[in-house]
């Protein structure tokens, strides 16, 4: 008897390398060619990082940090009114976050209510499309 080697034959490989060039030919156009859209939806999971550090530290302390003590107040422990009674000492984020525009995130505190939010690819207040800001509160 003839053994047979339990190896892949070269059609077999040759079969799934075309499989694998079509299916690249369809999904990395649609993923490459939307960098704009992907930093959009990273500035989107930024806000909402942010508005959740943000919710811990008030349950923590029992109001936000003031807008003058901004988004740092998540990183290091603030100074200035108000200050914290009960801040957590590992801090609510490593650090402070840029959006994917190399900008800071943008922080308003209004008392009961806060805003989080980027001014989008042209870094100035509006825009549309990928220009438009993105607010915590219109998510």
């Amino acid at each position: 008897m003839k053994k047979r080697s339990s190896g892949f034959t070269l059609i077999e490989i040759m079969v799934v390398i075309v499989i694998l060039g079509v299916l690249s030919a369809l999904i990395v156009p649609n993923v490459i060619g939307r960098p704009d859209e992907a930093r959009v939806a990273a500035a989107k999971l930024g806000v909402q990082q942010i508005g959740n550090a943000l919710e811990y530290y008030r349950l923590d302390n029992g109001f936000y940090p003031s807008t003058e003590q901004g988004i740092s107040a998540l990183v290091d422990s603030p100074t200035g009114f108000p200050e914290p009674t009960n801040w957590n000492p590992n801090g609510y984020l490593k650090s402070v976050p840029e959006d994917p525009w190399g900008e800071a995130y943008l922080y308003f505190n209004e008392g009961r209510e806060f805003e989080v939010y980027s001014f989008g690819a042209d870094r100035q207040e509006g825009g549309e499309g990928v220009d438009a800001d993105v607010r915590l509160s219109e998510l």
